[in-house]
C-alpha cells in the first residue's frame, strides 16, 4: 500500500479510532457528557478527513476497496446522520435506566461497518462491513434490556439477520462457482464470457440479505417491530446509516456488472419495488404508533428508491443519491422530534401524544410538519424534488408500470402523513409530554440541529442546484 492509498483511507482510520477513544474514556471513568463531546469531535474529524482527501480520489486499494467520489458521497451522508443521531442520543439516554457509555462504542462500530460498505468492491469486504454493522445493531436494538419489547426486537433482528447472512454467503458461493472470483470487476468480465445461470441464481439468493437490510417486501416483516422496540436514536440509525451503507454497495455492484443488461434481474427488482410501494403505504394507513408508521413508510420509500436504481444510468444514480440525502434529513428530523418528546418511561410514539402539539410546542410541531410534508412529497420540500428526479430517471428508461405505481401510492401516502399533521392542529390534551430538563447546551444544540435540518429540507426543495452539482462533481471522481 502506497502513501496515496493510505491517505485515501484516512476517514475510515479516524472512524475506527473513534471507537478505541471511547473505550479508553470509559476505562478512565469519564462522564456521559465528556464521551458525547469527544465522540462528536471525532465525527467532525472524519468529515474534515473526507474533505481533505477528496483531491486524491479515486484510489483503488486492491482487492478489497475503491475509495472514489461515489463512496465519499455515501460516507458523507453516513457521518452527517451519525452527527445528528449522536446529538439526539445524549438527551435520549440522559434520563434512561441504562448506562449510555457503551452505546457510543457500538454506534461508532456500526458506523464503521456501514462506511466500509460504501467503498467495498469485493465480496469479502462486503461481508465484513455488513457483519460489523449487523453485530453492532444486535446490541443497539436491545440496549434498553429492561424493556420487553426492546429485547424482543433485538432477538427478532438477531435471528433473521443471522438467517439472511447464510443466504448472502450461499449466493456469493454460487457466483464464485460461476466466475472463480469475488472481486466485482473480475466478476463483471467473467459473466460476459460464460452462461450466467449460476450468477443469476446467486444474485437472487443474495437479494434476500440485501432485501432484509433495506426492509423490502417480502423481507420486511421485522421492520415495524424493530422500529418500535429499539431506542429511538437506534431506530433513526437503522433507517438512515444502515440503509445508506447497504444501498451504496448494492449500487456499486450493479454498476460494475451492468445489472440493467439482465432483463430477469431487472424484472425481479421491479416486482420487489412495486410490492414495497404498495405494501408499505397500505400497511401504514391504519397505524396509531408513529414509529411503526415510519417503519412502513420506509418500506415504501425504498421501493421508490429502487425505481431510480434500476435504470443504471447517471441520471438514476444522481436521483438515488439525492433521494437518499433528502430522506435521511427528513427521517432524522422526525425522529429528533420523537426523542425530544420522549420521557424516561417510554418513547413518544402514540399519535394521541401529538394532539395539539402546534399550540404547546410550535417549533417542534413545525419541524415535524415539514418532515412529514417532505415524506409525502409536497412541493417546496426536498421530498418533492427527490420524487421528481426519480420519476425523470424512470421515464428515460420507459419504466411505466413502476412509475404509475409510484404516483398512485404517493397519493395514498398523503392520507396518513396529513392525518398526523391534522392531529397536531387539533385541540390540545392536558397529557401532552412536558419538555425535558436538560443541560442548556445540549438542549439548545438539539433545537438548532432540528431547525437547520428543517431549513435544509426547504432549501433543497427550492434551490437543489448546488447539491446536484456537487453530486455530479463527486461522481466524476470514479
Amino acid at each position: 500500500m502506497n502513501e496515496l492509498q493510505l491517505l485515501a483511507l484516512l476517514p475510515f482510520i479516524v472512524l475506527a479510532t473513534a471507537s478505541i477513544v471511547v473505550i479508553l474514556l470509559i476505562a478512565f471513568r469519564q462522564s456521559h457528557t465528556v464521551i458525547q463531546v469527544v465522540g462528536f469531535l471525532m465525527m467532525c474529524m472524519v468529515v474534515f478527513a473526507t474533505w481533505y482527501v477528496k483531491d486524491t480520489l479515486p484510489q483503488a486499494i486492491p482487492p478489497l476497496f475503491v475509495v472514489d467520489g461515489q463512496g465519499a458521497l455515501f460516507t458523507g451522508m453516513i457521518i452527517f446522520s451519525v452527527l445528528a443521531i449522536g446529538l439526539f442520543s445524549y438527551i435520549y439516554f440522559e434520563d434512561r435506566e441504562e448506562n449510555p457509555k457503551e452505546y457510543y462504542i457500538l454506534l461508532f462500530l456500526g458506523t464503521l461497518g456501514a462506511a466500509i460498505l460504501t467503498i467495498s468492491q469485493h465480496f469479502i469486504s462486503l461481508f465484513i462491513g455488513l457483519e460489523l454493522l449487523s453485530v453492532s445493531l444486535y446490541a443497539l436494538i436491545a440496549y434498553l434490556r429492561n424493556r420487553n419489547n426492546a429485547v424482543e426486537a433485538g432477538m427478532k433482528y438477531l435471528v433473521l439477520a443471522a438467517l439472511t447472512s447464510a443466504f448472502l454467503l450461499f449466493g456469493m458461493a454460487l457466483i464464485y462457482m460461476e466466475t472463480g472470483n469475488m472481486e466485482f470487476a473480475v466478476i463483471a468480465k467473467k459473466i460476459t464470457t460464460t452462461s450466467p445461470t449460476l450468477f443469476i441464481m446467486g444474485l437472487g439468493i443474495m437479494l434476500v440479505a440485501i432485501g432484509f437490510k433495506l426492509a423490502l417486501v417480502p423481507f420486511h416483516l421485522w421492520a415495524a417491530d424493530v422500529y418500535q422496540g429499539a431506542p429511538s436514536p437506534v431506530t433513526a440509525f437503522i433507517g438512515t446509516v444502515s440503509k445508506i451503507g447497504v444501498f451504496a454497495v448494492l449500487l456499486r455492484f450493479a454498476q460494475t456488472i451492468q445489472l440493467q443488461h439482465y432483463p430477469l434481474a431487472i424484472s425481479i427488482f421491479s416486482a420487489i419495488a412495486i410490492a414495497s410501494m404498495i405494501t408499505g403505504n397500505v400497511l401504514a394507513l391504519r397505524q396509531q404508533k408513529l414509529k411503526r408508521l415510519l417503519a412502513y413508510s420506509s418500506i415504501a420509500h425504498f421501493g421508490y428508491l429502487l425505481v431510480a436504481f434500476m435504470p443504471g444510468n447517471s441520471a438514476g444514480t444522481e436521483a438515488a443519491i439525492f433521494y437518499l440525502l433528502a430522506y435521511s434529513i427528513t427521517l432524522l428530523s422526525a425522529f429528533g422530534v420523537i426523542i425530544l418528546l420522549s420521557t424516561g418511561q417510554g418513547d413518544a410514539e402514540d399519535l394521541s401524544l401529538y394532539q395539539g402539539l402546534i399550540w404547546k410546542r410550535p417549533v417542534v410541531a413545525t419541524v415535524l410538519s415539514v418532515a412529514l410534508f417532505s415524506l409525502a412529497g409536497i412541493p417546496l420540500t426536498a421530498g418533492f424534488l427527490a420524487k421528481f428526479f426519480v420519476l425523470a430517471a424512470g421515464v428515460q428508461q420507459h419504466m411505466w408500470l413502476p412509475l404509475i405505481v409510484l404516483v398512485v401510492t404517493s397519493v395514498i401516502g398523503l392520507y396518513y402523513y396529513l392525518r398526523i399533521i391534522s392531529t397536531m392542529f387539533a385541540a390540545p390534551l392536558p397529557t401532552l409530554a412536558s419538555p425535558k430538563t436538560l443541560h442548556p447546551f445540549f438542549y439548545i444544540s438539539t433545537y438548532a440541529a432540528l431547525i437547520i435540518m428543517t431549513g435544509l429540507l426547504t432549501w433543497l426543495g427550492v434551490f437543489p442546484g448546488i447539491i446536484l452539482q456537487g453530486i455530479k462533481t463527486f461522481l466524476l471522481l470514479h
